[in-house]
């Protein structure tokens, strides 16, 4: 029982790290939008740019971070980042030119890549092994948190006292995470040496963990269209004053489904989750394409929240289990490089398609590509994963899941 307890000190300061960090991310994501409009007087396609460029940074050096978090000391990379993610934040007080921010932009996203990346490895250690899929479905239910809270904080101070004291919270925040990630007991690490050579493509990214990464990416592709425009839609169709708690409900169906799903996931495999969730994701991104009132929108934000709590852990999950235990770092990594490249480019071509048409226009196209998701996942993972059970034996189809169980049944 005490192998497979869950919630302890390293887990607890690796999650609150983690969802320190996010805190700051959803705060600016949603706040740089309104912040390049009216203090830098840019215009549509320059708010998807400045998402654009921190992500293109992220994931540039997440592979970096998941070879390194194999090769070289954890402790001195997750501190590290975490040193100049907190810098980066303090200099957004400075800002006063769109170069200047697309600069410091891509410095923050290489600080956030190998944070972000540094942090869900190291839980990987800390979960027990037959408690992964609920551990992860927790971890990840902090970054839910931070991503509704942080929208929530960031639309309430500039519109009550404007960008300076948003930039200061986001320091305040970015000084905890690192304070969590000193404080964490990282678990030790043999580091492995490379074998592979400097150039092969298999020292950067887990080839097993592509397939479901890449439906990771399209739903990350759909999704930064609400945290990069759901204000600015919401104030151009009359809403403005609700925009907030779009994220509130949001997150109320993510907490109430996250606890759950978890369990779901381990016990039933996972699904039984994907599938409704895609659906239920997609439902919610084309109704928010025709919505009229305050009840419908946050309505839609109920449907979105319920879908997307089931499927992000659970891709995070299979891409995860999908590689050897020796690199599972570098799974971590790729899952995270596809998610944060699909985030990155649904910022940018998105706000194209908002330019030239409108936001409704770009919301009914961001939930019909969502639908790619379900597709890629049925031809890449689950028909593909049919035939290897086809191919075990009687004994190895046995689910991994009934184990799981087992051990929650015993906890």
């Amino acid at each position: 029982m005490e192998k497979d307890r869950l919630w302890n000190r390293h887990f607890l300061t690796i999650c609150l790290s983690s969802f320190f960090i996010f805190m700051t991310f959803y705060i600016l994501t949603v706040t740089m939008p309104a912040f390049v409009l009216e203090n830098l007087h840019g215009n549509k396609q320059n708010i998807g740019l400045v998402t654009t460029v921190f992500v293109i940074a992220s994931v540039i050096f997440r592979p970096l971070a998941g070879r390194w978090l194999d090769e070289f000391n954890r402790k001195a990379l997750v501190v590290g980042s975490l040193l100049l993610f907190t810098v980066c934040s303090v200099l957004y007080l400075f800002i006063h030119s769109y170069a200047a921010l697309l600069l410091l932009r891509f410095i923050h996203g290489i600080s956030f890549g190998i944070g972000a990346t540094a942090t869900s490895a190291i839980v990987l250690d800390v979960i027990p092994e037959r408690r992964k899929g609920e551990g992860i479905g927790y971890f990840s239910l902090f970054m839910s948190l931070a991503m509704v809270m942080g929208p929530f904080i960031g639309l309430t101070i500039t519109a009550h006292s404007g960008f300076g004291p948003l930039f200061v919270t986001i320091s305040a925040f970015a000084l905890l995470a690192c304070l969590c990630g000193i404080l964490t007991p990282v678990p030790p690490h043999t580091p492995r040496p490379n074998t592979l050579g400097n150039w092969n493509i298999k020292r950067y990214i887990e080839p097993k963990s592509v397939p479901v990464s890449l439906s990771g990416f399209i739903l990350a592709f759909s999704y930064a269209s609400l945290t990069t425009f759901i204000s600015v839609y919401a104030n151009s169709i009359g809403l403005g004053t609700v925009a907030s708690y779009f994220f509130i409900v949001f997150a109320a169906l993510v907490l109430i489904s996250r606890p759950f799903t978890g369990r779901l996931f381990d016990r039933r495999g996972p699904h039984v989750l994907v599938y409704p969730g895609i659906l239920l994701f997609t439902a919610g991104m084309i109704w928010l394409s025709r919505i009229s009132s305050a009840p419908e929108f946050l309505a839609t934000a109920g449907l979105i929240g319920l879908g997307y709590g089931a499927i992000l852990p659970s891709f995070q999950t299979l891409a995860i289990q999908s590689a050897p235990v020796d690199r599972r770092a570098l799974a971590t990594g790729t899952y995270f490089v596809l998610f944060d490249l699909g985030f990155g480019l649904g910022s940018y071509i998105l706000g194209i398609i908002a330019a030239h048409t409108d936001y409704r226009m770009m919301y009914l196209w961001a939930g019909t590509i969502s639908v790619l998701a379900l597709i890629l996942y049925y031809f890449l993972h689950h028909r593909s994963r049919k035939r290897e059970l086809k191919t075990a034996g009687p004994e190895e189809s046995l689910p991994s899941v009934r184990t799981a169980y087992s051990a929650d049944q015993q906890a």
